[in-house]
């Protein structure tokens, strides 16, 4: 009799620990959650310096956007480094983040005028991978729906892109990557608060 009801108890415990490892794994990772903030203000820093530039450089522009690109590369390597179901694609999005922003430091004139010229499409890539990864963070994102509607309007300004000139482009560039930098540093701004709360909960 005692041999079933010790095995019974060990294999309770067992499923109890495998249980607990992910919540432990949470709860590691929500220690890390004043990285996320920081992040973020240096994303907001970065667009209120883009946003300053009405005819400045082309080569100074070229340059912030090595730093943005390569910033988030090393993001998504990370948060790809944490697990989750998106893990590949991120660690994909990463390395062709972190090529463009080597590139951009390497020529930045010639990264401005390409950007420029294909603007539309990069957006819309933009758009399409912020959709993606917002209903992929659905379940544990509970501001997942900034990124959706974040995703929705760069859909909406990619297309209207399209049309436009070289010139507007270009200006439309500096707008475009102001924005960005902006979307991208109040959502991590807000998922450091949602991390910190998970801590506190935890």
């Amino acid at each position: 009799m005692a041999g079933p009801a010790v095995t019974s108890q060990q294999g309770a415990q067992a499923l109890g620990s495998s249980e607990s490892r992910p919540q432990d794994l949470a709860v590691a990772v929500s220690g890390f959650w004043w990285l996320w903030l920081v992040a973020g203000m240096l994303w907001i820093v970065a667009s209120l310096v883009i946003l300053q530039f009405d005819g400045a450089s082309v080569t100074t522009v070229g340059v912030i956007f090595g730093c943005m690109f390569l910033f988030a590369g090393a993001q998504e390597i990370t948060a790809g480094a944490l697990g989750g179901p998106l893990r590949w694609l991120r660690f994909g999005f990463g390395a062709l983040f972190v090529c463009a922003g080597i590139v951009s430091f390497i020529n930045p004139e010639d990264t401005f005028a390409g950007f420029a010229d294909i603007l539309g499409f990069l957006l819309l890539l933009v758009a399409l991978w912020w959709i993606v990864e917002a209903f992929a963070a659905r379940a544990e994102n509970p501001v997942w729906w900034i990124g959706l509607i974040s995703g929705l309007l760069m859909l909406v300004v990619a297309f209207w892109t399209s049309g436009q000139f070289f010139i507007e482009k270009a200006y439309t560039l500096l707008v475009f990557a102001g924005i960005w930098a902006l979307l991208h540093g109040i959502t991590d701004v807000m998922k450091a608060f949602a991390v910190r709360a998970l801590r506190d909960l935890a």
